[in-house]
């Protein structure tokens, strides 16, 4: 017969026992425990022992669930720093203008959110009033990560400051008139309030580990002290379904990120539905947290539950509260007492006999309203626990009912994330809840009306104190501007005269320009290099022992290739980010470093380098939130195109990454074919993102890896580069009546089309201009910029129009790309057009088996020029099925 409880193997088996009879003893004592006072009271001793051991400094493994309690005792909680009821009095009258605006902005159907910050309204409140730092006392004050759907509780609490008018608020979500509020955290759209895009979710928790991650970089590199900085991020538990909400946590804790502090309102509900239905979402957190070594607070009963857990003498509340799952826990605060009774006080005996104890009024507290997101000490205990703890980010899980406050047609209903406004009977129930003095007569004309107490009212002037002492005013979002003077020309002198009979891929030319330009002793220190840990694949090796890999921790090992001149350093004020596999981690850091001119009030040049292919396709989502929130700096997508990977096939060969990218308002998109070009565009860049009329915009290059002879720049060009075309090399005409047409090539296509240029003049005695094509995307830009000042009355000839006009012959356009790139500009073209790209998936080949493949290759290029040609009936068809011959097409 097999024993129930035969011992399972262990990793302690390994371990040696030296005292095995005393092992015994302890083993026999547990039993004992068990035996006479139950599994549970066994369990108990356990985990005091294992605290104790903690406390004594003995190095154990964690547990990562505690018990379904708060973390603070009521008994433990410090004083409280300010007027508790003053404070009641505010998030009363921003509870009501939250739900009226949102309300009233239900007449024209835009739509809104009330039940978010009903449940949240303390969790802001207290913050406001006694933890975030402004932006007017020393240092750069905190940065605040505000969940996306409690913006209309932000708003009221501007309205109450003065910072906004019941006009705005009246324009909630109708902003082209000017004077309208974004929907949600929008710098782009509000940027004297919001600093962080928060709405698409799982983003906020991602880029405010790298905030706080990036803090430290910046006082480790002796940029600006941000020691007073702290990092604040407002999560929905919902939202931490999303794999990038939990990304980086091991990174937080592994850098011990302690200016960070995660708050997670809990109010077991989704969009749609409860959480975790038939788990228990906030011990799930609990577990990932502790796990990733985050310090953990539990923020998740009232007061009210205080009698309850004296009265627990037997430890029954405490395991029915271990097992009840979120839908049913929800289910409860909207049902009556006696459902309460009988379905969780009635699973067991002990339990029964303690509900006997207890009033109906008591059991309708605890279960309808009693929530440790409710109360502002609750709060104000976990916040100060958070800011004081040290070695380690903290997370809160704070426990709330949804729509809290705004009535039981709303409170834990699963549709209250659609339900968009209240009736007039239900805030005034709302009004006799909150006692706030709005009188029946306020609703008369049918709408319900906006609550202020004066711009001197008691709780005004209590609100501007108490954000004075803090440093101003938030959320606030506030820009320095300083410009940063321009590079000496040598780093950019050294492209511009190419690279003699050297091949070099223009991947190379990039990181060589910004080594040089890192040497720069005015701007040099304010570049932030960024990589997914395939630095060597792009040639930034170089860059290692000079600049330094980042790391809070310095190098605490000997390198294995430290006696190689290009060695692995990494160091405490080292200035590269080398991420490891993780383009969103990288993009995080990114977005960070290249908004830091407003957060920080320091400017830096972040240039974020990765494999094309994992750029926009992967991360596109990260560079809207990078225009949103007015982030400068360079994108590089290296290893770019679709045939320049010999073997590397179909997953990893980019032909789409700049059709994503043009949908991007903010992103200047170049596709540059030589090295002089790239150093033409990253000077322009520089002045326009820093110069003293500085734009809010980034640049994204596209870089290939194939060595190429790079030739010296010609007179002239640098306006065509950077408008996106200019006529690199004319055709030398065969004859003086030969057909002619006109090749606009990009990046590596540019290669393609003068071979082919060759091709056609030798064998065909055809003539061949050639264009850089160096952006299809600015071209495009203009082209609309024109036709919006047509409709204006304005008349403007599009650049791409005006470089073409005159040149004989149709137009070719090829690239390395899909044809809906070059094609992009076509209808600007006066000439016939025709273009070739790379539509498909990618494959694995040699670039000239790929290029053949896809018909992109010179011969490809000559071919469909003849064809081209005969088309126009310049020359005979017959010379198009000869060609093809030829070329073994």
């Amino acid at each position: 017969m097999t024993d129930p409880v035969a011992k399972l193997p262990s990793e302690l088996d390994q371990l040696p026992d030296r005292d095995p009879e005393e092992t015994a003893e302890w083993a026999a004592s547990l039993d004992a425990v068990t035996k006479a006072a139950g599994p549970h009271r066994a369990a108990y001793l356990m985990r005091r022992s294992l605290q104790h051991a903690e406390g004594a400094g003995i190095a154990l493994p964690k547990l990562l669930e505690s018990d379904y309690v708060n973390t603070i005792p009521t008994s433990a909680e410090p004083e409280f720093d300010g007027d508790l009821e003053m404070e009641s009095r505010i998030t009363a009258w921003n509870r009501w203008n939250a739900a009226a605006m949102v309300t009233r902005g239900a007449r024209y159907g835009v739509g809104g959110h009330i039940a978010t910050f009903a449940s949240a309204a303390w969790l802001y409140e207290t913050g406001f009033n006694h933890f975030f730092r402004g932006k007017e006392g020393d240092g750069s004050g905190d940065q605040l990560y505000i969940q996306g759907h409690a913006s209309p509780g932000i708003y009221a609490r501007a309205f109450l400051d003065g910072r906004i008018s019941e006009q705005q608020l009246d324009n909630f979500r109708q902003e082209s008139g000017g004077d309208g509020l974004p929907s949600y955290p929008h710098p782009r759209r509000l940027p004297w309030l919001w600093e962080f895009p928060t709405v698409s979710m799982g983003l906020g928790p991602l880029s405010a580990i790298y905030q706080a991650r990036f803090n430290r970089y910046l006082t480790n590199r002796s940029i600006k002290d941000t020691s007073n900085s702290h990092v604040w991020a407002f999560l929905g538990d919902g939202e931490m379904d999303e794999p990038e909400s939990t990304a980086a946590l091991a990174l937080a804790a592994r850098e011990r990120l302690d200016n960070l502090t995660f708050v997670i309102n809990c109010n077991l509900q989704r969009l749609d539905g409860p959480v975790r239905a038939n788990f228990r979402v906030v011990q799930e957190l609990e577990g990932a947290f502790r796990g990733a070594g985050w310090n953990v607070i539990k923020t998740l009963w009232g007061n009210a539950w205080d009698e309850l857990f004296q009265l627990d003498t037997t430890g029954a509340l405490l395991r029915r509260l271990r097992e009840v799952p979120d839908a049913q826990f929800q289910t409860y605060a909207t049902r009556d007492v006696a459902y309460i009774r009988e379905h969780f006080f009635g699973s067991e005996p002990a339990l029964a006999e303690l509900a006997k104890l207890l009033s109906d009024a008591k059991i309708a507290e605890c279960f309808y309203s009693s929530r440790g997101g409710h109360e502002a000490r609750k709060v104000y205990a976990a916040y100060r626990a958070a800011v004081e703890h040290k070695g380690a980010p903290t997370v809160i899980l704070a426990q709330t009912v949804k729509g809290y406050t705004l009535g039981k047609g709303f409170e834990s209903k699963n549709a209250n994330h659609q339900m968009k406004k209240l009736s007039v009977d239900e805030f005034k129930g709302m009004r006799e809840l909150l006692g706030l003095p709005i009188p029946d007569s306020a609703f008369e004309d049918g709408l319900v009306p906006y609550g202020h107490p004066g711009a001197d009212s008691p709780e005004v002037r209590y609100l501007q104190e108490r954000r004075a002492a803090l440093g101003g005013p938030a959320p606030a979002r506030r820009v320095h501007a300083v410009a940063l003077p321009q590079p000496e020309e040598r780093a950019f002198k050294a492209l511009y005269k190419g690279s003699g009979k050297q091949e070099m891929a223009t991947t190379m030319a990039f990181v060589r320009l910004v080594k040089d330009l890192m040497r720069d002793k005015e701007t040099g220190r304010r570049w932030v290099p960024i990589v997914p840990d395939e630095a060597r694949t792009f040639g930034m090796e170089s860059l290692f022992p000079s600049a330094g890999i980042y790391s809070p921790l310095g190098q605490t090992y000997e390198p294995v290739d430290r006696d190689q001149l290009m060695y692995y350093k990494e160091a405490k004020d080292g200035q590269i980010l080398n991420e490891g596999i993780t383009e969103a981690g990288a993009m995080a850091d990114f977005i960070a470093a290249a908004s830091s001119y407003a957060t920080h009030g320091e400017t830096m040049i972040p240039f974020y380098i990765f494999y094309s292919m994992f750029g926009w396709q992967r991360t596109g989502d990260q560079m809207w939130q990078l225009a949103d929130q007015l982030g400068k700096g360079f994108i590089v997508g290296a290893t770019a195109g679709r045939t320049t990977l010999t073997g590397e096939g179909l997953q990893h060969a980019d032909g789409h990454s700049h059709l994503i990218a043009s949908t991007n308002p903010a992103s200047l998109n170049y596709d540059p074919a030589f090295a002089y070009e790239i150093a033409v565009i990253v000077k322009d860049g520089l002045r326009r993102m820093y110069g003293p009329d500085a734009e809010d915009v980034f640049y994204y290059l596209t870089v290939y890896n194939e060595p190429k002879q790079q030739p010296a720049m010609p007179d002239g060009v640098e306006d065509g580069i950077i408008k996106g075309l200019y006529r690199f090399k004319e055709g030398t005409p065969a004859a003086a009546d030969a057909p002619r047409l006109q090749l606009l090539g990009s990046g590596t296509a540019i290669h393609w089309a003068l071979r082919a240029q060759e091709l056609l003049s030798e064998d065909w005695g055809v003539t061949a201009d050639v264009w850089s094509a160096t952006s299809w995307g600015e071209l495009r830009r203009d082209a609309l910029a024109s036709d919006e000042a047509l409709l204006r009355g304005e008349e403007r000839v599009p650049y791409v129009t005006q470089a073409l006009s005159g040149a004989p012959g149709p137009v070719l356009a090829v690239s390395d790309w899909m044809r809906a790139v070059p094609d992009s500009i076509s209808q600007w073209v006066e000439q016939d057009w025709s273009s070739l790209g790379t539509d498909g998936f990618g494959l694995s080949d040699t670039r000239e088996g790929a290029r053949r493949h896809f018909g992109v290759d010179a011969e490809s290029v000559t071919v469909a020029a003849l064809a081209q040609l005969a088309r126009r009936g310049e020359i005979p068809a017959s010379k198009v099925k000869e060609a093809r011959e030829k070329y073994g097409m």
